[in-house]
């Protein structure tokens, strides 16, 4: 039978790794120079832990000591393996040295070793898919189940992307640490797109039974606020921003069944105010930087939707002017296609439906589900059935959501009665 002082220490112990585990990692990972190393080391640290501190009590400073307790282990393991990989010797000998220096700890020098964690991990020598897999399994610490499930792929697919993301880091040396000035606006780039796509994968799957995964967007979120503490970036807080007006409206976004609810027909007391209004002051602060870019006047785009108090009082005219401003500095097809949306809400639906035509003609957008949907809802506004149910018919044919999909075939079966 344990003692309530000896529980406690555990108790503490598992608040610990849950709130730290990362951010010990990234020093280990620095002080050890191999992933895989850092690992184990950590591992082993939470171990000891568990059994000293029930013994000892909780030490003062408990990140340093687990720090310092994996170090010490990884060098013991190291020293075990050099009696039969002569190879081995001289990184336990180097490290050793290196662990009879002091090593400061304080906040500042966390903070750091998780920046360069999560820099590495973005790093752009390594496929976008393995970028996002290394970010949630180091930075996260998600285990490769978690995120296989997250995004409908074989534990062993997302295993094989880590392990050769480690080893592409290993064999080309890419170095451990925050990128120089110079090459910052890059990299910074490269980080916020990860942390983007992992938000979206969240707040609206690309496939599956589910609209949302709130344990992706959550991570994201999480990933956002940690980049904007870090780092003197407008465009960090445009995606935080983004990022939490859009989630404010997750518990309307879907029904009680589970079936897809538009924006326009959400009951919008359901959107959650701290989030809009912590995400509209993240959007004003970027906006006076005058250093913002796509993720912040995308986030004032979701900041109008928050203002209004029912769908009827949407600004179209301000959203229609920000996509203007948004297709000039990152033009894509889908942001024409959104811009051509919000000219159909204020211009009518004639208006909309001519531009989203000329997109389509192009070809950019043929295989893309919303486009089609776009169309066949401007179709069916103006009467002009058949084609709504053309479109309609295209657009469930591309849609791989089953919310989504049973939205259109209701849409759809609609158009019988008109």
């Amino acid at each position: 039978m344990t003692s309530p002082f000896e529980d406690a220490a555990r108790d503490r112990a598992g608040e610990i790794y849950r709130a730290e585990s990362r951010r010990v990692l990234a020093t280990l990972i620095r002080l050890l120079g191999d992933f895989e190393l850092a690992e184990e080391a950590l591992h082993d640290a939470f171990t000891a832990a568990l059994e000293q501190w029930p013994r000892e009590g909780v030490p003062a400073e408990p990140r340093a000591w687990l720090v310092s307790a994996g170090r010490f282990k990884a060098i013991d393991a190291l020293r075990r393996r050099a009696r039969f990989e002569r190879s081995v010797e001289a990184i336990a000998d180097h490290l050793s040295s290196r662990a009879a220096e002091p090593e400061p700890l304080d906040e500042g020098t966390i903070d750091d070793d998780h920046l360069r964690l999560i820099f590495t991990c973005c790093h752009p020598a390594l496929p976008l898919d393995a970028q996002v897999a290394l970010t949630l399994r180091e930075v996260c610490g998600l285990t490769t189940e978690e995120i296989a499930r997250a995004f409908l792929a074989a534990p062993r697919t997302i295993a094989q992307r880590i392990v050769r993301a480690k080893a592409k880091i290993r064999d080309a040396r890419i170095p451990y640490q925050v990128p120089e000035p110079a090459e910052r606006p890059g990299r910074v780039e490269a980080v916020l797109r990860v942390v983007y796509l992992v938000f979206n994968e969240g707040y609206s799957a690309s496939e599956g039974s589910a609209v949302m995964r709130h344990d992706l967007s959550s991570e994201a979120i999480r990933l956002g606020r940690l980049l904007v503490r870090l780092l003197d970036e407008p465009e960090a807080m445009g995606l935080l921003a983004l990022m939490l007006l859009h989630e404010s409206r997750r518990s309307a976004r879907t029904s009680q069944s589970g079936d897809l609810v538009l924006l326009e027909d959400q009951d919008r007391s359901r959107w959650n105010r701290a989030l809009i209004d912590e995400g509209s002051r993240l959007v004003e602060a970027a906006l006076r930087s005058k250093r913002y870019g796509a993720y912040t006047l995308q986030a004032a785009i979701a900041g109008v939707h928050g203002r209004a108090a029912t769908a009827a009082e949407t600004d179209w005219g301000e959203i229609a002017a920000l996509y203007d401003v948004l297709g000039h500095l990152a033009p894509s097809p889908v942001v024409a296609l959104n811009r051509a949306v919000a000219l159909a809400m204020l211009d009518g639906p004639a208006t909309g439906l001519a531009e989203i035509d000329r997109l389509l003609s192009d070809g950019a957008l043929e295989d893309y589900h919303l486009a089609h949907a776009a169309r066949a809802d401007l179709c069916r506004r103006l009467g002009r059935t058949e084609d709504a149910r053309t479109s309609y018919l295209r657009a469930l044919d591309l849609a791989k959501q089953e919310p989504e999909r049973r939205f259109l075939q209701a849409r759809l079966d609609a158009l019988g009665t008109i």
